[in-house]
């Protein structure tokens, strides 16, 4: 019971934050740190891109278009910009310094003959990240989880194939056994998701498909989150703000 007590201690941290507030931007639903410039992209949900410091001054303004823009992240192999869109289940590719799109990528909706990507207005493309391979991963928000049996529209990671075509398909399904993933992004190895319902921030073992830690955040509707190399974590809030914690802070 006693050994049981610790291990609940140390993987769920609930700790005092004060979240600084750098930035205000309205409905922000996805963030990437670009290491080369210094700079932090976010996206919102309404098409829009913006450049900024890690100080929070937005630097650039960009409407893409009539999307639903739920995550970003950077492939720094092609020196390009990765947008998941929620309702099409798509990836944009955009040019990293001009922003502009280059080409869309439609995810193919079943695995193992189940419509994962169920068209739906309450669930879909939520996040995006890339790992240190080049592997691209997505996640579909739901509060449903699954057990034994995959779901249609289950809270699941999923791994998709080349960017290369028009279509692409899912490769592996992670069950994390988590809800409502609505970020995420790779740091040092590991897997980094937050749970919009559950203000949740989760250190996660891919290849093992583990949790490592979780961590209790402050209160927000956590839908984006990346590292950058002076030792912060930010978080896109779609309440319209960026946070920045320190890693420290969070005992990462």
């Amino acid at each position: 019971m006693i050994q049981k007590i610790l291990f609940t201690l140390f993987l769920i941290s609930s700790l005092n934050l004060n979240a600084k507030t750098i930035a205000k931007i309205p409905e922000a639903s996805g963030i990437v740190y670009i290491a080369k410039t210094d700079m932090l992209i976010v996206v919102n949900d309404e098409g829009w891109i913006y450049k900024l410091t890690p100080k929070g001054d937005i630097k650039r303004k960009f409407f893409l278009g009539k999307y639903d823009l739920e995550g970003i992240t950077y492939d720094t192999k092609n020196d390009k910009l990765l947008v998941a869109v929620e309702g099409k289940e798509s990836i944009l590719i955009l040019n990293r310094a001009s922003l502009e799109l280059e080409r869309e990528v439609k995810i193919k909706r079943k695995f193992d003959g189940v419509e994962i990507l169920k068209k739906s207005k309450k669930t879909g493309l939520e996040a995006i990240a890339i790992d240190e391979n080049g592997d691209i991963y997505v996640s579909n928000q739901s509060k449903k989880t699954y057990d034994k049996k995959l779901k249609e529209n289950a809270s699941v990671i999923l791994k998709v194939g080349s960017l290369k075509k028009k279509k692409t398909k899912i490769k592996e399904v992670y069950n994390h056994g988590y809800i409502d993933i609505a970020g995420m992004t790779f740091h040092d190895g590991y897997l980094y998701m937050t749970s919009d319902k559950k203000n949740l921030l989760i250190k996660y073992d891919i290849k093992k498909n583990k949790t490592i830690k979780k961590i209790k955040l402050d209160k927000s509707a956590q839908e984006g989150i990346c590292f950058d190399n002076d030792g912060h974590i930010y978080i896109a809030d779609d309440n319209g703000a960026i946070l920045q914690y320190k890693t420290r802070q969070l005992r990462i």
